[in-house]
């Protein structure tokens, strides 16, 4: 049985035209982990003849299933990437390495455009304004609540996150930086989506995140008791 030193959580809507493109730039020690999340398309089966694991999550949203990924992975460390060929899984160590060092707790990838189209004004326009909202809110320099990100699997268990949708990737933020995690925020390249989008990508489904995450922001966010501060004693054991 291969030991995997990072699981790299995918969450996937019909995505069988950028999956072979994802699944053969994954790292060595890396397990991709693609969360079909109702494709209609055959993306589950051209990800299991890839050599992914398959998990089916049939409740429809972001949060939904790329927390069953977090759920069904095993290895310590664990990545969340797109699975829309946007990222370059090759990218992956820029936010898993501060991890496996024991430099940082949680690692988000600042988005940085390799084509003026890769990103569309609108859905860049909200996440200025949430970045520049959560820097006041948290005191954490950061610029993007980017989808590449990693951190230790069973610190993001402790954080018992619940939002199944759009505001998952900020329910996660938010109780790292409540719980007093290091959050490091690293440059990643961002390319054109391969398909059609279902998020950032349309004014409707940006409204939809923006919308999510404005209900997470108005509830005066707090950490669930389970999310207690790392013990430095945990972080010396993760270095070892």
């Amino acid at each position: 049985m291969i030991n995997f030193r990072v699981d790299v959580v995918l969450p996937c809507l019909n995505e069988a035209q950028a999956l072979p493109w994802i699944l053969e730039r994954m790292p060595v020690g890396y397990r991709a982990i693609v969360v079909d999340n109702g494709s209609t398309d055959g993306s589950a089966a051209i990800a299991r003849s890839l050599g992914a694991q398959v998990v089916h999550e049939n409740r429809r949203g972001f949060g939904a299933a790329a927390h069953a990924g977090l759920l069904a992975a095993t290895a310590p460390i664990v990545a969340f990437c797109d699975a829309d060929a946007s990222m370059d899984p090759r990218d992956l160590p820029l936010v898993v390495d501060p991890i496996s060092a024991d430099e940082a707790d949680l690692v988000l990838g600042r988005r940085r455009p390799t084509t003026r189209n890769a990103w569309p004004p609108h859905a860049r326009l909200a996440n200025t304004y949430l970045s520049w909202r959560l820097r006041r809110t948290t005191g954490v320099n950061i610029h993007d609540l980017g989808p590449m990100r990693a951190a230790r699997r069973d610190h993001l268990l402790a954080l018992d996150l619940i939002d199944r949708r759009s505001g998952y990737p900020l329910e996660m933020f938010l109780g790292a930086a409540a719980a007093n995690w290091r959050i490091r925020e690293v440059d990643t390249p961002y390319a054109p989506r391969v398909g059609r989008s279902k998020v950032t990508g349309t004014v409707r489904g940006t409204l939809t995140a923006i919308k999510d995450m404005s209900a997470l922001l108005s509830t005066n966010y707090r950490r669930p008791a389970a999310a207690a501060n790392i013990d430095p004693s945990i972080r010396n054991e993760a270095r070892s």
